[in-house]
């Protein structure tokens, strides 16, 4: 049991004050004069004495509350295995008073196997208090520390000590020591008697982690008070922070993989593990799960053979009941048509209708834009009976804003510097602005209402988790790319009419030079107009539109064959496939719309100024060819009178006053 006797006393060395020396075991050595086959009997029957008593100062250390719940239950574990040995002690004692040929040899045969098994839980012990720092400092192990910055903040918001020394070592707890426990039962597999004693360590250790698996897995919640889960939780990250910062931080930060802590038998499904508990989670967080039930007929221990069935089991379970939340409860799938109506202006008689409305009010520098009335006169368009958006149950959350960067330099700034991970939220205040690229003054107030307009779409929880900030942000570069060409397209057209009503295009003057410059602005209009509807109808048509059917088709689960075309059979899909499904839709279309190329963004953004340049001055063209044609500039009378009276006006405005003072001399 360790104690001095009158012949047997501690080494010198050992001091049983200091911790350190009590968790090493202490040292004995044997008074002088005992025969020497007898000293080393007793020499050999004293290590269980050392191992004892090191085993005694690990229970005690290792059961404090920081070290958690598994060095607690393998503690326990322990210490049933001490009380045993107590009960040999017992009963060599009884022995040594009742029976005269008991010798020390026949106490040192009873006591091998013992000694054996307490050699186990000696290194074993020693090992963990290694990890620990406890004995000696473990330079591998030695942590995260002050770098781990989110640990620390977490400490921080609950209260913690960050008291010197109180985080600069990593405490060896959770999966860490059911990890070491393994890795001893694989390296001692061939030795039987350490086998049995260490695969019953594990299984008495794994219990409270098991509870904490079992609860993640089947109820979506964490019980991890000691931080020894292989999954963490940022209790910082709460769902209501998410409906208003409009964030994606809720699915990927909240819960995430403490991936030096993972035991080895949840190595190879840790993935499972954290998306299941991840989609029960949401689930829970509306109302899905009942959690006041009892967890029932779950493993226990991780060589139960229904281990990895439950685990796979509750993965299914999960995804499943995910699916069935966001697909069928909150109609994922009119969610989405209603995102095209908006932002891809499919079936758009309703955003044709609030452009007709906004004209005056988009025409405007962006900063003198009234956001609210463009709010009013949307609601009021969408409400419109006969519309595609009357019928939209969700059309309450479209809402207008205006972006303070112009749609190329916005883009630009995604493919040479940041990329959409990168971009800020939404509703942040001069959100996609950096120091280094601040854009100009002057280019800002250049920019009128119509480049500046764009929607935001405010969906509820859990759909905010697929349409996060930045999914969003990329259905607004796409939303304002389109209208872009729309306007532009809207432009010409107003031009071809110029140049179809007006008389100084409809005219034919003597000049033949005139003529031919007239004509060749026809030709220019024509290729210009057909150059963006052919760039719409590629965008919509053979863009967006295919690309739209294959996600519907992998939201509805359906099998697609070997040409994209949907099949009869349902896949089976999970939540996070369908996120990715729809990311990868958005990214698809911003590549073959010709926005992820710099090269090509360019060119695009040259021509498209081009034509908006020639729209924008065909009235001035207009008043122009007054004063280069002499048959209308002298005439201006005859003009009058040939011109029928719905005319009159219109032409009589168009007549600058050089043409009214007009001198043939200087013509």
């Amino acid at each position: 049991m360790g104690h001095e006797g009158q012949y047997i006393r501690y080494a010198e060395k050992f001091d049983p004050a200091q911790q350190k020396d009590r968790l090493a075991g202490p040292g004995f050595r044997i008074l002088p004069g005992l025969d020497p086959s007898l000293r080393d009997l007793t020499t050999s029957v004293l290590k269980i004495a050392t191992y004892y008593k090191a085993m005694e100062a690990f229970i005690e250390v290792q059961s404090r509350e920081e070290f958690g719940a598994i060095n607690h239950a393998l503690c326990a574990s322990i210490s049933k295995l001490l009380k045993d040995y107590l009960v040999l002690i017992v009963q060599l004692e009884h022995q040594i008073l009742s029976n005269a040929s008991f010798t020390l040899h026949l106490l040192h045969l009873h006591t091998l196997p013992t000694s054996h098994m307490m050699f186990q839980l000696y290194t074993l012990g020693q090992h963990i208090l290694k990890k620990n720092a406890l004995l000696e400092d473990d330079l591998d192990d030695s942590v995260d520390g002050f770098d781990d910055v989110d640990n620390i903040l977490e400490q921080l918001r609950e209260g913690g000590d960050l008291a010197p020394g109180s985080m600069s070592k990593k405490v060896c707890k959770g999966g860490n020591v059911l990890r070491l426990l393994t890795e001893r039962l694989s390296f001692m597999s061939g030795d039987p008697a350490a086998r049995i004693l260490l695969q019953t360590l594990l299984r008495d250790a794994s219990r409270p982690y098991m509870a904490m698996l079992n609860e993640w897995l089947h109820l979506g919640g964490i019980k991890d008070p000691h931080g020894e889960f292989l999954i963490k939780e940022q209790q910082s990250i709460k769902r209501e922070k998410l409906e208003e910062d409009y964030t994606d931080e809720y699915w990927e930060k909240r819960y995430t993989i403490r991936d030096n802590d993972v035991p080895p038998q949840l190595e190879g499904v840790k993935d499972k593990v954290l998306l299941a508990g991840k989609y029960l989670n949401v689930v829970r967080e509306c109302g899905g799960v009942d959690v006041s039930k009892e967890v029932k007929d779950v493993p226990k221990s991780f060589d139960d053979p229904q281990f990895l069935d439950n685990v796979n089991g509750a993965y299914a379970h999960a995804n499943s009941s995910l699916l069935n939340l966001l697909v069928t409860t909150h109609a994922l799938g009119a969610r989405l048509r209603s995102m095209k109506h908006y932002f891809f202006l499919d079936r758009s008689d309703f955003f044709t209708y609030f452009l007709d409305l906004s004209t005056s009010e988009l025409k405007k520098p962006w900063r003198l834009v009234n956001v609210g009335k463009l709010q009013s006169l949307l609601d009021l368009v969408l409400r419109q009976p006969g519309t595609v958006a009357a019928q939209d149950p969700f059309k309450e959350d479209i809402k207008v804003q205006m972006n303070n960067v112009g749609l190329t330099q916005l883009v630009m700034r995604v493919v040479n510097v940041r990329g959409f991970d990168e971009m800020p939220a939404p509703d942040t205040e001069d959100r996609y602005r950096t120091p280094a690229t601040k854009p100009a003054t002057e280019e800002e107030d250049k920019m009128t209402g119509f480049e500046a307009l764009e929607f935001k779409f405010s969906v509820p929880f859990p759909l905010s988790l697929v349409f996060s900030s930045k999914t969003v942000f990329r259905y607004q570069i796409l939303f304002r790319y389109l209208l872009s060409m729309r306007h532009l397209e809207s432009l010409l057209v107003n031009s071809w009419e110029d140049h179809n009503k007006v008389l100084s295009w409809t005219h034919k003057s003597g000049d033949p030079k005139l003529e031919m410059w007239k004509r060749r602005a026809w030709t220019l209009r024509a290729r210009m107009l057909v150059f963006v509807q052919q760039t719409l109808y590629y965008c919509t048509s053979e863009v967006i539109e295919p690309n739209w059917q294959a996600l519907m088709a992998r939201v509805n689960g359906d099998n697609q064959d070997n040409n994209g075309r949907p099949g009869s059979q349902k896949v089976t899909r999970t939540v996070d496939e369908l996120m990715e499904d729809h990311v990868d839709f958005l990214d698809t279309c911003l590549k073959e719309c010709m926005l992820m190329n710099s090269k090509l963004l360019k060119i695009h953004s040259k021509l498209t100024s081009a034509c908006q340049m020639f729209a924008t001055y065909t009235s001035t063209l207009s008043r122009t060819l007054f004063t280069c044609s002499s048959s209308l500039a002298g005439k201006e009378s005859h003009i009058t009178h040939l011109t029928s009276t719905s005319h009159r006006h219109k032409i009589a405005a168009q007549i600058p006053d050089e043409v009214k003072t007009y001198d043939a001399k200087k013509t």
